[in-house]
């Protein structure tokens, strides 16, 4: 039996998959190593694995996530893999592989993550080749639900939010400043804080000033990751993520604006990417 993750920095979606090839899927929260480390994810694990899973007979664990970027973070996630697997071996790589594994399978291409943070890719059927540091969401991340909440959580503050949303969004979320700043700057996990709020500018697209931060924040994410990759026009603009995903409409337009033609545009890359390990054990 194998394991099989795509682990965001919310949320991580999982599938065991057995010799017969039998699916079952469940998720728990996302491990991203910049903001856990092993005892906490294990612990995490632990906590929030099925109860029906057998943890002993697990043989592979398959584990792509965010924050995975070298050697030193990879090990962080891989112990925590080993201490609740511990007859496993722990496959970690970063969530990017996922996602060109699972848009792209073993054709080249372009490949991009747009959910709680944002990351690129170009992939020439195996591995990533060339990649435009998304720098994270301190400095960049654009196009994410950290950067979208962030700049509406900005303007709110500011009380530069237009056409009665600003109380719309005090009385969703009932939030003083002094509890946004402390999630931010003093609470873990401030990324996924600021991501959640990208939601109300779904909830709330029938705006114009909703639909815009979205464009702007697509438009930022071409200009400063997208058209600095070799000849990215010649490519199709494949993405995963739930930020890209929801709003895809949107997405297609800017890229179109770019000269990109848009290829495959999913929420989560789980049932692609087990069919990749599938056929990879045939």
């Amino acid at each position: 039996m194998i394991l099989i993750a795509d682990g965001g920095s919310t949320k991580s979606n999982w599938c065991q998959l057995d010799d017969a090839g039998n699916r079952v899927y469940f998720n728990t929260e996302g491990y991203n190593p910049d903001f856990m480390g092993t005892t906490a994810i294990a612990a995490s694990l632990d906590k929030n694995l099925p109860d029906t899973l057998p943890r002993q007979e697990v043989s592979k664990v398959y584990y792509y996530g965010a924050g995975v970027h070298n050697a030193e973070k990879a090990e962080r996630v891989a112990a925590a893999m080993r201490q609740i697997f511990p007859n496993a071996n722990a496959f970690v790589a970063e969530d990017l592989l996922a996602a060109a594994h699972a848009l792209l399978g073993n054709k080249p291409g372009f490949a991009a993550i747009l959910g709680t943070g944002t990351n690129s890719c170009l992939y020439d059927g195996e591995k990533i080749t060339y990649n435009v540091d998304s720098l994270g969401y301190f400095l960049g991340d654009e196009g994410s639900g950290s950067f979208i909440g962030k700049r509406l959580l900005r303007d709110y503050l500011r009380g530069l939010l237009p056409d009665g949303l600003q109380d719309i969004f005090q009385e969703e979320f009932k939030l003083t400043r002094d509890e946004i700043l402390d999630r931010l700057y003093n609470q873990p996990l401030p990324n996924r804080f600021l991501a959640s709020f990208a939601k109300f500018t779904y909830d709330h697209n029938n705006i114009s000033y909703c639909r815009e931060i979205v464009l702007q924040g697509f438009e930022t994410f071409f200009a400063n990751l997208v058209s600095h990759y070799p000849n990215y026009q010649d490519y199709t603009f494949n993405c995963v993520g739930s930020v890209g995903y929801n709003f895809r409409d949107a997405l297609t337009q800017v890229a179109r604006s770019h000269n990109m033609e848009v290829g495959k545009i999913i929420r989560s890359p789980i049932d692609d990417l087990v069919s990749y390990h599938e056929a990879a054990r045939r």
